[in-house]
């Protein structure tokens, strides 16, 4: 089931992004980033900055009382930015991130929003096509990768974000 979530759900929301992007956990999955980023994806004081921002909301995907997938979305002018589409790594490739992926679309255009943008890191060419499939595209812009106190780059190329959109 796909929920709104709440300031609650952070700690559980918290466990389950970096155990997806980052450290051994995540490499069960196909969307890991453990050999491009060491340390965490995010933690509980970054979580709880975005939900105190109205113009944020974090959709959960949830089964049996447990929080199985989520996904960031941020409303910015016309369009909806996604961020942190999360789905846990042992249950990767079972639907759970197109669900995901088709509510955020819904709630974009609940809002009366044009389409929705995102960040993948470049050299993430499986996640870059998966999204591709879902009808998004590329849209030329780039942008260096942020340095961060909770990561540290392990990768022997320069990261960069490419910006992927899909109008609605």
């Amino acid at each position: 089931m796909i929920t709104k979530a709440t300031i609650k759900d952070i700690p559980a929301l918290t466990i389950l992004i970096n155990s997806a992007y980052r450290g051994e956990t995540s490499k069960k999955g196909w969307t890991t980033e453990a050999h491009l980023l060491e340390g965490k994806r995010t933690d509980e004081p970054e979580m709880t900055e975005i939900f105190l921002d109205p113009k944020n909301t974090i959709l959960k995907f949830t089964e049996n009382d447990k929080i199985i997938g989520s996904v960031l979305l941020v409303e910015k002018g016309h369009q909806l930015y996604l961020g942190m589409l999360t789905v846990s790594p042992e249950l990767q490739n079972s639907g759970i991130g197109k669900k995901l992926l088709a509510e955020a679309e819904n709630h974009a255009k609940s809002l009366g929003l044009s389409s929705i943008i995102m960040t993948v890191i470049s050299v993430r060419e499986e996640l870059v096509a998966w999204y591709k499939r879902h009808g998004y595209v590329d849209t030329g812009k780039r942008e260096a990768f942020p340095e961060s106190e909770i990561h540290t780059t392990v990768s022997a190329e320069p990261l960069e974000f490419i910006y992927l959109e899909k109008v609605l």
